[in-house]
């Protein structure tokens, strides 16, 4: 009987940490469209797979340190300006990768991209994540492999609408601004230098969404003119 409760704790807790990690990964789909956006169609669905594969490595890993994590200053501050980096790239209108070095390069750069910013944005889902495998690091590592197929399916179906319709383009970035916003806010450091309240919180969120697009704005108006 011990064994069978053992066996269906593992399932439930299996299945929490799957339903978890995906309900808290939704700004990290974004995050990781943006970035594959700017990889060729062929070599897209690589960079999903390859960069979700190794967040997910470097998530576990940080899982077991996660109350050391949330005291780190700039870690979120760095997460931040690399999110802000990402959303105006979305406005960047790159030529064709035709050389294979140029492909190599864009596969790397959005790669990097991916790994950073879904590790420093997933401090809630470890959080969540690593409670629910309460130390078993085969439910952790599984728990999270599961969910790799669905965030990358999630992702690549994002850059494929980013790629046909800019109002998603718009909508993306405005919500990584957000995001970012939110990031920053929240560090170690700006939280015990400035104690920032929650009304400033939610302004450097909406000031983040609005400067995105504002930029993003410019940067198009300036494209349109060369």
């Amino acid at each position: 009987m011990s064994l069978l409760h053992q066996h269906w704790q593992f399932i439930l807790s299996l299945l929490s940490i799957v339903v978890v990690d995906l309900t808290l990964s939704g700004d990290n789909a974004v995050v990781i469209a943006a970035a594959a956006k700017s990889v060729p169609p062929e070599l897209r669905k690589r960079a999903l797979i390859a960069g979700a594969a190794c967040a997910v490595i470097a998530l576990v890993t940080a899982a077991f340190f996660v109350t050391r994590l949330l005291h780190v200053k700039f870690l979120q501050v760095i997460g931040g300006v690399a999110i802000l980096w990402i959303a105006l790239n979305l406005f960047r209108e790159e030529p064709l990768l035709e050389s294979s070095t140029g492909r190599l390069a864009g596969f790397w750069k959005a790669m990097w991209f991916i790994i950073v910013a879904d590790v420093t944005m997933s401090t809630d889902n470890i959080l969540a994540v690593g409670a629910l495998a309460q130390g078993n690091f085969a439910l952790l590592l599984f728990g999270l492999g599961i969910s790799i197929p669905l965030v990358v399916f999630a992702s690549g179906l994002l850059a494929a609408l980013m790629d046909r319709y800019q109002v998603i383009v718009y909508i993306g970035a405005a919500l990584l601004g957000r995001v970012a916003g939110q990031m920053i806010m929240t560090d170690a450091f700006v939280v015990q230098r400035f104690t920032p309240s929650v009304t400033l919180r939610y302004s450097a969120e909406g000031a983040g969404a609005i400067g995105v697009l504002l930029a993003g704005w410019w940067m198009k108006k300036r494209s349109s003119k060369h």
